[in-house]
């Protein structure tokens, strides 16, 4: 069988390709042999620019059926999608552009002026526009051109995607992913996650990142499932759309919201088998909480833009709250000490996988690569966790985030848990700032509710009777929010700028 992962998906779209694939929040409906041919007449397009071998395509547009087709035609004329934030500004974009030289970008029509310049000046030869109510240079210049497209063959090594890290710190960089990576990562969770015949997922993720379109996008087109899209996650309208799905997946700030909205109950969520969550931890209180109100349990996995899923809790099993579950199939992933040895149940240490998920590495940065690999070929993800007595992993927190305060080694995870269970607390996050005595200083930022009179010295009092005192924070700081990247991940580095 041919190794593009269009074809893969393609093998697998129902014998009447006359039926709905996606149908969006306003009512209009993609067959999926509208997609098909869609996705041939961009794969055309593509072909007719005389595009380098391996030219990467970018993408900074609004989620949209057709932002989803152009990743496809990308796919089948054998080029290397990469999709970027629509959140990014000027100086993101400059480093983007320069740093994955795309021969063509596309990107929103109001956003043409800017951007161009910045994409000619980096090399980039063509530069198309698309926006969310189907507009744009790009859709003009297909809509001429054939909708028959031979797909490309491919070999399993060849990139499918050059995916940006989220940059919660630091510069990001871009993880290589093979066409290879994405479809066994793909028919993985399809088996795993009992993807099933009739099966319906609502969408209500970005297309930019790793779970809105490698697992969800490719677990509905693998399984010849329809997607109901929306344009972004919006609680009412979920709620509405719930009872026409029978699966979700979605960032922790989602399930809060939905629990947040009284309309959200036993009722509403009846149809969906499977609720997925993913990108940044979910609390234990959310977990508990979702349970309560809708007698159905929130199934947590593990993934990274390099890795893609890795660990997942099990679809028949238990879904233990706090962790992310058991390794995948066919997928080796281990704890070790600062030695490289194997940490025992409950101990804490830095986590390695190794599979055919795991990327080909960090474009152009051959040396990052090799450092980010054991001799023995396992990646170290940069996140430290443990393994329970029943080989379910915890997520502690990324070894960059620990602190180190009078020699003590001290996880944040941990002291969150402690201070998201104090009355008043909706959400905290604990970081490290320089210490002239300890070295490191132990700073927790809370975000407390609106009814609370919590106080710094009420909180430090609290979690000395809790944690050793090394543990406890020297500082307490109240924010109406904490900052977040655009898959819901806490920016522990703005913390560290703000209260340093």
């Amino acid at each position: 069988m041919m190794s593009n992962l269009y074809a893969l998906f393609a093998a697998n779209f129902p014998a009447d390709r006359r039926t709905c694939c996606i149908e969006t929040h306003d009512g209009l409906q993609y067959s999926w042999d509208d997609i098909d041919h869609a996705s041939g007449r961009m794969a055309n397009l593509l072909a007719s620019l005389a595009l380098p071998a391996g030219s990467r395509i970018a993408a900074q547009i609004e989620k949209s059926p057709e932002a989803l087709i152009l990743y496809l035609a990308t796919l089948r004329a054998g080029f290397v999608f990469v999709p970027l934030n629509t959140a990014y500004r000027a100086a993101e974009i400059d480093y983007f552009l320069n740093d994955a030289t795309p021969a063509l970008l596309v990107c929103a029509p109001s956003a043409f002026g800017w951007i161009s310049k910045l994409a000619f000046a980096a090399g980039t030869r063509q530069v198309l526009t698309l926006d969310d109510q189907r507009q744009g240079s790009l859709l003009e210049r297909a809509a001429v051109q054939p909708d028959f497209f031979e797909t490309v063959a491919v070999t399993d090594d060849d990139l499918a995607a050059l995916l940006y890290t989220s940059g919660t710190t630091g510069r990001s960089k871009g993880a290589m992913l093979t066409h290879r990576n994405l479809a066994t990562n793909a028919q993985v969770l399809q088996q795993y996650w009992h993807w099933q015949a009739g099966d319906v997922l609502l969408h209500a993720l970005p297309l930019f990142h790793i779970h809105g379109l490698f697992v969800a996008c490719h677990g509905a087109l693998l399984n010849g499932s329809k997607m109901i899209f929306l344009p972004r996650f919006d609680s009412a309208t979920v709620i509405r759309q719930l009872p026409h799905a029978t699966v979700f997946m979605g960032v922790p700030t989602f399930y809060v919201r939905l629990l947040a909205d009284p309309a959200f109950d036993h009722n509403a969520c009846a149809s969906i088998r499977l609720f997925v969550s993913g990108s940044a931890p979910l609390l234990l209180d959310t977990f508990d909480n979702f349970i309560a109100r809708t007698g159905q349990t929130i199934l947590e996995r593990y993934g990274m833009s390099e890795t893609a899923m890795m660990t997942s809790n099990p679809y028949d099993g238990a879904r233990i709250g706090g962790t992310v579950g058991l390794p995948l199939p066919g997928i080796a992933l281990r704890v070790v000490d600062e030695h490289g040895h194997p940490c025992a149940s409950g101990a804490i240490g830095a986590i390695e996988v190794r599979g055919p998920n795991v990327f080909k590495g960090y474009w152009q940065m051959p040396e990052k690569t090799a450092q980010e690999f054991t001799a023995d070929g396992y990646f170290i993800t940069g996140d430290v966790g443990c393994f329970d007595e029943r080989g379910y992993l915890s997520i502690v927190g990324r070894s960059k985030d620990l602190i180190i305060s009078g020699g003590y080694n001290i996880y944040p995870k941990e002291i969150e848990s402690f201070l998201d269970e104090l009355d008043g607390v909706e959400e905290s996050a604990v970081i490290g700032v320089p210490h002239p005595d300890f070295g490191e200083a132990v700073v927790a930022v809370i975000v407390a509710s609106k009814a609370a009179t919590l106080t710094a010295a009420g909180v430090i009092a609290a979690m000395k009777a809790s944690i050793a005192n090394f543990k406890v924070p020297k500082q307490v700081h109240f924010v109406d929010e904490l900052p977040r990247n655009a898959m819901s991940k806490v920016q522990k580095n703005v913390l560290r700028e703000r209260f340093g």
